[in-house]
């Protein structure tokens, strides 16, 4: 009886034998070396993605998302031959284009929606240099997520959203976020689910994100089919959009990026 009362202590105890304690330093920097490390994702200057996305209620598109230093954005997905634009200049400009709602010209982006862009448009991601982008980061816990140890990062930007990163504690790889998203008038709960990675010119990156609201008709997934390091992109692609008057289509539930 006591060998067995010994043997099942011991069995319980593995898991947590298996990873060694992690500090957050350590963790910050193990993710960013698994991603490729920092003199990798610096070099970067310019990227593009294309892919396919397909949303919960039968829609499906393609995707282009173009980003450049310091901070610019273009995101084009075209469903139903209509084309969706969201466009950041990198300063304090951005526009979106919706050929499925009421106004078809290039909108200027809020300010709520501004005040999001530059963490959306960071080529280096939330963790490189956080503390000079005036985020915080906190170790939140060690927790079990579908039979692998995740550490759980609690990041508060400077504009005071707040998300947590999912940290797989074999790969150091992100597997997830959660957070708050805007959609319409609504703040919704929203999780995006990354997997798939793979490795472009030495850097990491997942090819397959899940995300959406849970409980809600929100819902996506992107498969990314080509990831471009350093491409040439034209300056104009982050200027105001021209706009060619359509007829309006009719919409799916989620079309934005």
């Amino acid at each position: 009886m006591k060998t067995k009362l010994l043997l099942a202590i011991f069995l319980c105890l593995l898991p947590l034998r298996s990873l060694p304690a992690q500090t957050l330093d350590e963790i910050i920097k193990k993710s960013i070396d698994a991603r490729g490390g920092i003199d990798k994702i610096r070099a970067v200057q310019s990227e593009r993605i294309n892919g396919r996305v397909s949303f919960s209620q039968g829609f499906e598109g393609t995707l282009v998302l173009e980003l450049k230093r310091p901070h610019k954005l273009y995101s084009e997905i075209i469903v139903n031959g209509q084309k969706v634009l969201r466009v950041y200049d990198g300063k304090a400009a951005g526009w979106t284009v919706n050929p499925f709602s009421e106004n078809q010209d290039a909108v200027e982006m809020s300010a709520d929606e501004l005040k999001g862009m530059p963490d959306e448009s960071d080529l280096d991601g939330p963790l490189v240099d956080y503390k000079t982008k005036g985020s915080q980061v906190e170790l939140a816990g060690k927790e079990d997520a579908s039979g692998k140890t995740v550490y759980r990062l609690k990041i508060t930007g400077k504009s005071g959203e707040v998300r947590s990163y999912l940290i797989d504690g074999s790969t150091f790889l992100t597997t997830k976020w959660e957070g708050i998203r805007k959609v319409g008038d609504q703040d919704l709960p929203w999780e995006c689910t990354l997997s798939d990675y793979r490795e472009v010119q030495g850097l990491k990156f997942p090819f397959r994100i899940d995300q959406g609201s849970p409980g809600t008709e929100y819902k996506q997934t992107l498969s990314i089919e080509k990831v471009e390091i350093n491409p040439k992109i034209d300056e104009s692609h982050f200027a105001k959009p021209a706009v060619s008057k359509a007829p309006a289509a009719a919409a799916p539930a989620a079309s934005k990026p």
